[in-house]
């Protein structure tokens, strides 16, 4: 998933009282070496990202999207994002972008060690084929976080709600589900409580009503989550953040990771056990998600 347009942003610019802040970004050869060797983006993982999914040239739940990277900044320390400033540069890369699906990726990192100011940069790139995992669904297995439900206040420092580049351990867990046999992986706490995907959230439908574990016990709130369920609402379905036992998600009637890329991939087993799945209601879901979305 290669990046076909970059974009960097000058964040100290930011300050300035302006309408138009295409002078603070320079377009980039996204194949071109671009950061500096002292960057704390690559040698600690110090800094905060998103990614938003793009269909048609057209990028879903910006605004929603900016607000985590700014209250992700928040957590970590960094200068807060201009949001207009932030809000072009996304229209920028969408519209660098053609027909189908694509991802852009936004990155605050706290810049090169001991430099004045963050560094900022947005990128486009053609996004990899879902259309497998959303129409026959992922096996997971439960992998333990190694926190209780409650570290989140207790320990903030851990930065647990907040969307870091430091992903080594979603990608180790990754990996561990694959040595199982299993597709992907879903987090929960060393007290057995269900925390989130590796890079997803889950959802799960319990009768008629469904149902997130609730963002209280330091899981990143996911856009295409809240986006979700106010669809749901407005159909008519009940909808909650709970906390969620690990028993629960194995005997739910039906559940998905969702994600701003992959969109709903139902689950079809949980540790081995197969799951319930709503083939119906998954393709309404992901045409939703697939539908213009502000």
């Amino acid at each position: 998933m290669a990046a076909h347009f970059a974009l960097l942003i000058d964040p100290a610019a930011s300050d300035d009282a302006r309408d138009d802040f295409a002078a603070t970004f320079t377009v980039l050869d996204p194949s071109a070496p671009a950061l500096s060797i002292s960057e704390l983006s690559t040698q600690r993982g110090d800094g905060v990202f998103e990614s938003i999914g793009v269909v048609h040239a057209h990028p879903q739940e910006v605004g929603a999207h900016l607000e985590r990277l700014a209250h992700s900044a928040l957590l970590c320390d960094l200068p807060a994002p201009h949001l207009e400033q932030w809000r072009q540069a996304v229209a920028r890369a969408a519209a660098a972008c053609g027909a189908g699906e694509s991802v852009i990726k936004l990155i605050l990192s706290r810049g090169v060690e001991h430099g004045p100011a963050p560094t900022a940069w947005v990128t486009a790139a053609v996004a990899a084929d879902n259309s497998v995992a959303r129409a026959h669904g992922v096996r997971v297995v439960t992998l333990d976080r190694g926190i209780d439900a409650g570290a989140a206040d207790r320990a903030p420092w851990l930065l647990l709600g907040a969307k870091t580049l430091s992903y080594a351990v979603n990608m180790a867990a990754l990996r561990e589900a694959h040595r199982r046999g299993a597709d992907d992986a879903v987090f929960v706490s060393s007290d057995g409580v269900v925390l989130e995907a590796p890079t997803a959230s889950v959802v799960l439908r319990l009768g008629d009503r469904f149902v997130t574990p609730a963002v209280a016990s330091g899981i990143l709130h996911g856009t295409t989550q809240i986006s979700l369920f106010e669809h749901l609402a407005v159909q008519g379905h009940r909808t909650a953040y709970e906390t969620v036992p690990v028993r629960t998600l194995q005997q739910a009637d039906a559940a998905w990771l969702l994600s701003s890329v992959r969109l709903a991939a139902p689950i079809t087993a949980v540790d081995g056990v197969a799951l319930p799945v709503d083939r119906e209601l998954t393709a309404s879901v992901n045409d939703y998600l697939l539908s213009p979305r502000d």
